[in-house]
C-alpha cells in the first residue's frame, strides 16, 4: 500500500483525494489549512455552485498555453463530470445559458455530497492542518506541517490560488511548488470588479443595464463580453465586466468601453435620436432617453456627451444628436485597476504548465509530483469553466499517472 498525500481541500482536491483513494491500495490523506473543507466552493456561482457549463471547448481557458486542459478536459468531460456526481447522488439541471447547476440550486448540497464520498476507510482528513514545506528524500515526500510531518510516496498539490484570502486564497501552493523547483508566471485578479475614473459612474451606483462590454488598449480591443452591467461608486461590476476583467488587471493606458445598445449600429442610433428630437418636442434633454435608457442612465450618458439636461429637445442641433449617439455606443472610461485579489473569484496565472504533463498532471521536474486546480497557470471564464477544470485536473492527478 502506498501513501498518498494531497494539499488542499477545495474543489480540485477533494476530487483528487476521491479519485486516488478509488484504488484500494491507495492509503490518502487530505490535508487542508482551514476548519473545513470546501469553503470556497460555497461561494461559487452566488452560492448556487455553477458546476460545469455544456461548452466546454479550451477556447474559454487562458494561461500560457491555452491547450494545456484539452486532455484533463477529454479525459473528464461535461458527461463524465454529471455521471460522477449522479453517482454520488447529486442530481444537476441545466439554464439555457448552458450553466449547469445542482438541482437543488445550493452550493451546500455539491460540497455535502462530496464530504460523504471522502469518508472512506482509506482517506484520512486532517483540517487545521497546514503544509509548511516539503522535500523529496530519495523516492519519499517528507511534507512539515503544523501538525507535524507526513511522509508519502506520492503528493498532490490541489492548494488553490492567492483568489478569495477570506475563503481561503493562498500562496502557500506557490512556494510549496517553488521549492521543489517548479517556477510560476506572474499573478493577476480574475474575475473581479473593475476600478475606473468614477466621475460618471459613482452616480450611476447601483443601475444594472445589459451592454456590450469592451476593454480597449490605444483604441485596439483586446477582449469582448456582452451581459449584465453593474455601475458602482469605484467603477463596474456584474457577469459582463467579471468576463474582461483578467484584461483589466494585466496592464497600464486601458480604458473600458460600453455600447448601451449593442443591436442598432450607431447610424441606427442616430435616426432614432433625430425621431426622438420631434416626438419630444416640448421636454427639457432631462428626459430625452427615458425611452431607450434606465432615466438616471440616460441623463449620465447626456452629462458624458456635454449636453445639458435643462437644454429643450427641439433646441438639440444635428451634430449634438451625433455625439449622444456615440457616447451611447461608446460610454467609455479610462481603467485604474481591480478590487484586487480580496474580491476576486479567480487567479490568473499560476505554476507554468510546461512543468507538468498535461496528460497526467505529472511534474517533469520531480516524479511522483502532481498538481489540480487553480495553482496552475489556468483560469477560466465565468459560467462554470473554473470549477470544471477543479473537477477535471483533481480527477486526472487523483489518477496518479495510471490514465
Amino acid at each position: 500500500m502506498q501513501t498518498v498525500l494531497v494539499v488542499g481541500g477545495g474543489a480540485s482536491g477533494m476530487m483528487a483525494a476521491i479519485t486516488a483513494a478509488e484504488d484500494g491500495e491507495n492509503r490518502v490523506i487530505l490535508i487542508e489549512r482551514q476548519a473545513r473543507v470546501g469553503r470556497k466552493l460555497l461561494a461559487t456561482g452566488n452560492g448556487c455552485c455553477n458546476l460545469t457549463n455544456i461548452d466546454l471547448d479550451p477556447s474559454h481557458y487562458f494561461g500560457e498555453d491555452r491547450l494545456f486542459v484539452k486532455p484533463a478536459l477529454d479525459y473528464f468531460g461535461l458527461e463524465a463530470t454529471l455521471d460522477f456526481f449522479r453517482s454520488l447522488g447529486l442530481i444537476a439541471r441545466t439554464e439555457e445559458s448552458g450553466r449547469v447547476y445542482p438541482y437543488s440550486m445550493q452550493a451546500n448540497s455539491v460540497l455535502d455530497i462530496l464530504r460523504f464520498a471522502l469518508a472512506r476507510p482509506n482517506i484520512e482528513l486532517r483540517c487545521e492542518t497546514e503544509a509548511l514545506s516539503i522535500k523529496k528524500e530519495g523516492a519519499v515526500f517528507v511534507t512539515e506541517t503544523s501538525g507535524g510531518k507526513i511522509k508519502s510516496d506520492k503528493l498532490i498539490v490541489a492548494a488553490g490560488g492567492a483568489a478569495s484570502p477570506k475563503l481561503g486564497g493562498t500562496m502557500s501552493g506557490y512556494r510549496l511548488l517553488e521549492a521543489l523547483g517548479h517556477s510560476r508566471t506572474a499573478l493577476f485578479p480574475s474575475l473581479v470588479q473593475v476600478k475606473t475614473d468614477n466621475r460618471f459612474t459613482k452616480a450611476l451606483k447601483g443601475i444594472k443595464t445589459d451592454a456590450k462590454v469592451t476593454v480597449l488598449r490605444g483604441g485596439k480591443a483586446l477582449c469582448t463580453s456582452s451581459g449584465e452591467v453593474l455601475f458602482t461608486e469605484y467603477g463596474l461590476s456584474g457577469p459582463a465586466v467579471f468576463e474582461v476583467s483578467r484584461y483589466a488587471s494585466t496592464g497600464k493606458d486601458l480604458e473600458i468601453s460600453l455600447d448601451l445598445m449593442p443591436e442598432y449600429g450607431e447610424e441606427e442610433v442616430a435616426a432614432i435620436l433625430f425621431e426622438l428630437r420631434i416626438s419630444g418636442a416640448g421636454r427639457s434633454c432631462e428626459d430625452f432617453l427615458t425611452g431607450i435608457l434606465n432615466k438616471r442612465l440616460g441623463q449620465t450618458v447626456l452629462k458624458y456627451a456635454e449636453v445639458a439636461l435643462s437644454l429643450p429637445v427641439s433646441a438639440l442641433k444635428d451634430g449634438q444628436l451625433y455625439k449622444i449617439a456615440r457616447a451611447v455606443k461608446n460610454f467609455s472610461f479610462a481603467v485604474t485597476g481591480t478590487t484586487g485579489f480580496e474580491n476576486a473569484q479567480v487567479t490568473a496565472g499560476g505554476i507554468r504548465t510546461s512543468e507538468f504533463d498535461s496528460r497526467t498532471l505529472e511534474s517533469r521536474i520531480c516524479p511522483g509530483l502532481f498538481a489540480a486546480g487553480e495553482v496552475l497557470d489556468v483560469d477560466g471564464r465565468c459560467g462554470g469553466y473554473n470549477l470544471q477544470w477543479a473537477w477535471s485536473s483533481g480527477r486526472l492527478a487523483g489518477r496518479l499517472g495510471n490514465v
